[in-house]
């Protein structure tokens, strides 16, 4: 069956990509692995408009209340190739293969490595890439939070409530979040941001003990000792399944789009954090899922009428 579009990628742009092509009549699927993504790993959020306070889980509960309502089911499935043929996209996942006259491609981003000696070793081991999945764990215990950003930062104010001590450490010579998040941050006893500090080593035994940074400023490699770490440094684009042959992708992967999603190859559709669009906030992408959506709904009339 050919439908009228697929969308692949179930968080927030996805979503709402999903709930303008459904009250539009549009013949979809939506297909996701994760539902909610990254939205869903985030930890405290307290920008996203409507809602002063809230976290990534329960806006994710949120998101998924407002699929049941119109009806809308989550195909779980990976997809791992498109190809055009013809007016045809041909989608084929781990599990099923899919046929569509357009599809949004809303796969977001996973967390980037630090491509360390100790890293794989101890993933789930004491290393983590979610704070908002691990961090309870480490209840009573020090850690390590690695990352210059809003994403270190909420995790170093999780861990203030949680773990006995945490360090933030930043290779950058200061945090480059958000000043809010940065003065709430500086405000906890229990929290020491280590600034120019290039993290090296993860070490332990079974489990992490402690990891090793570079000191920017003297050159000296020093110690510390903690019980896990968690590493946020930025995100990579889901983007693999892309054949290299439409050059759609900038260097960092990212798929370029224009401001109404469009990308080079007719029919296909881009929003969120899969995209070149600099600020990767869940905001932001909820916008670009309905302004893909909505040229979703133009290129099918067009293509319709031709």
């Amino acid at each position: 069956m050919v439908h009228q579009s697929i969308i692949i990628g179930a968080s927030a742009a996805g979503i709402s990509a999903a709930i303008y092509l459904k009250r539009r009549n549009i013949d979809f699927l939506l297909i996701g692995k994760d539902l909610g993504g990254e939205m869903a790993l985030s930890g405290i959020i307290e920008n996203y408009p409507g809602f002063p306070y809230t976290t990534g889980i329960e806006l994710t509960k949120k998101f998924k209340e407002h699929l049941e309502k119109y009806q809308i089911e989550i195909i779980n499935d990976e997809i791992k190739n498109i190809q055009k043929e013809e007016n045809i996209f041909l989608i084929q996942g781990l599990k099923n293969s899919y046929q569509s006259l357009s599809a949004i491609i809303a796969t977001g981003a996973k967390p980037k490595k630090l491509n360390i000696p100790g890293e794989d070793k101890f993933y789930h081991k004491g290393v983590s890439y979610c704070s908002v999945c691990d961090m309870p764990l480490f209840k009573g215990k020090k850690v390590a939070i690695v990352g210059g950003g809003n994403s270190a930062l909420e995790a170093g104010l999780m861990a203030s409530s949680i773990c006995d001590f945490a360090y933030v450490i930043t290779k950058n010579p200061k945090m480059k979040g958000e000043a809010i998040l940065i003065d709430e941050l500086n405000k906890k006893m229990n929290v020491k941001i280590i600034y120019n500090a290039l993290t090296q080593e993860i070490f332990g035994d079974e489990f992490v003990k402690g990891l090793k940074y570079l000191d920017l400023t003297t050159n000296e490699v020093k110690e510390l000792e903690v019980d896990g770490v968690f590493i946020h440094i930025g995100l990579t684009p889901n983007t693999e399944f892309i054949p290299q042959g439409w050059n759609i992708k900038n260097e960092y992967g990212e798929i370029v789009i224009n401001k109404i999603g469009e990308t080079l190859v007719p029919g296909i559709f881009a929003a969120g954090d899969v995209t070149d669009i600099p600020y990767k906030q869940i905001g932001i992408a909820v916008g670009q899922g309905i302004i893909a959506a909505l040229s979703t709904v133009n290129y099918l009339n067009r293509i319709k009428s031709s």
